[in-house]
């Protein structure tokens, strides 16, 4: 890996800079100044993809059981039923809710939003 970033130097220092170079210059930039006064923050990630997950339950079991298992096995998960479901947003939970049906897909109804205080909580323990 070194040797790699060697010659990499190597071929940056030893480039044929071909054309003129000048200074680059750039304005001033006051405190609190936007060239658009529309522009919020928030809408540079508005975009952005995370990944959401609803779990239904989960179970441990040994792997003799899990090699065990056929067509029409049950696994008990450790969530009782009308329990609600938990919905995490990147591996933070941010609120909770039912199943429902949409449009013959599964889907969840929010019964609970997590606070932006409780999600730090959680975060700091």
């Amino acid at each position: 890996m070194a040797e790699n970033d060697n010659d990499l130097a190597k071929s940056m220092t030893s480039a044929d800079v071909s054309g003129s170079l000048r200074k680059a210059t750039f304005n001033n930039l006051e405190e609190g100044a936007r060239t658009n006064p529309d522009f919020n923050e928030i809408d540079l990630v508005m975009d952005v993809p995370v990944q959401v997950t609803v779990e239904l339950g989960r179970a441990k079991m040994q792997i003799r059981n899990l090699l065990n298992l056929t067509y029409g096995s049950v696994i008990e998960l450790d969530i009782l039923a009308g329990e609600p479901l938990e919905v995490v947003v990147n591996g933070c939970l941010v609120a909770q809710g039912e199943v429902v049906i949409v449009n013959d897909r599964y889907g969840i109804r929010l019964t609970d939003i997590v606070t932006p205080a409780e999600r730090l909580r959680k975060i700091n323990r």
